[in-house]
């Protein structure tokens, strides 16, 4: 079985930078197998459901079995990793290798890098997070229709991937037991034209949830030539 490892991926600064080649590092060690790749897309601002939907694509030319869609400043927990990615091979839905999403934030990012374990290090557990790193083969992230290219810049993106993932797949995204950690860096801007957008458009989704044409035609929305 082929593995990747996608890392959507922009340098905006060395605190990112850092925490790009710490997560690099990582997912060599816990996955030495693997193929590694950053990928970016040229939308402005920033979209992470492009790049995740540009890495998917990439595996699938590549061949790639089973596709890793890891934030470029997160870590991940080898076990669940592992016992995820056997899973996404043969399942129809999404895997997630975490039941726990830890923000280490300034202070615990600060005790990793001093060498402190990732478990002791200190964090804000993220209640309900959906996000972070994804398990999945090319044919269960298109079942799906992928994520949403119309959500730019930070946020919404995951929770209306996750609504989508299950009204159109029935069932949420299989969660391993274990933990991943988000390293710190500085954070995007939470207010805006953009952001009301991606709001907006993620309550959409949740309006669509449990009816999957209805789904199915928002998700064809961002597919039409004003939207592409």
């Amino acid at each position: 079985m082929s593995v990747a490892v996608v890392l959507p991926w922009r340098d905006t600064g060395p605190e990112r930078a850092r925490a790009h080649d710490l997560v690099t590092a990582h997912w060599e060690r816990i996955l030495p197998g693997a193929r590694l790749v950053d990928i970016d897309t040229t939308h402005e601002p920033f979209c992470l459901a492009a790049c995740r939907n540009a890495g998917v694509a990439w595996a699938e030319r590549h061949h790639v079995d089973v596709v890793v869609l890891a934030d470029a400043d997160t870590l991940a927990e080898a076990e669940p990793v592992g016992a995820a990615v056997h899973a996404a091979a043969r399942s129809h839905v999404v895997q997630l290798p975490y039941t726990e999403y830890r923000s280490l934030r300034g202070d615990g990012t600060a005790q990793y890098l001093a060498g402190v374990p990732l478990p002791d290090c200190n964090a804000f557990v993220v209640p309900g997070a959906c996000s972070g790193v994804y398990i999945t083969t090319p044919a269960t992230w298109w079942a799906h229709g992928g994520q949403d290219e119309r959500f730019r810049g930070w946020g919404f993106e995951d929770a209306a991937w996750h609504t989508a993932h299950t009204t159109l797949l029935g069932a949420d995204p299989a969660r391993h037991p274990g933990r991943v950690y988000s390293l710190t860096h500085p954070s995007a801007v939470k207010e805006g034209e953009q952001y009301t957008a991606n709001a907006a458009l993620c309550h959409r989704y949740h309006r669509a949830a449990a009816d999957p044409d209805a789904m199915r035609a928002l998700i064809a929305e961002a597919h039409t030539p004003e939207h592409a």
